[in-house]
């Protein structure tokens, strides 16, 4: 299956070439995260913490739709076409 992961934020961009997107592949958004970090090796710590869950402040949204309410977000099927977003969550006061 091939998934779209679209990178809006330039430290993140600047860790896969510069692309806006990269195809992956999967079953799930984490199978197709673990694709990206398999071909770009130093995003890893940035979506990723030692044990392989995402770090707390990054929220995937799946076709527009945030999966952080999920209780595994990288255990979200996806399909053929999907498109992926990695967001920051920002907090100030």
């Amino acid at each position: 299956m091939s998934v779209t992961i679209k990178f809006h934020y330039p430290h993140l961009k600047a860790l896969v070439n510069n692309q806006d997107s990269v195809e992956v592949h999967g079953k799930t958004v984490g199978e197709c995260l673990h694709d990206l970090v398999a071909r770009f090796p130093d995003i890893q710590t940035r979506i990723f913490d030692k044990n392989l869950k995402l770090l707390h402040f990054i929220v995937i949204f799946l076709n527009g739709e945030s999966t952080f309410r999920e209780p595994d977000p990288l255990a979200k099927p996806v399909s053929d076409g999907d498109n992926l977003s990695i967001a920051l969550l920002i907090a100030g006061g």
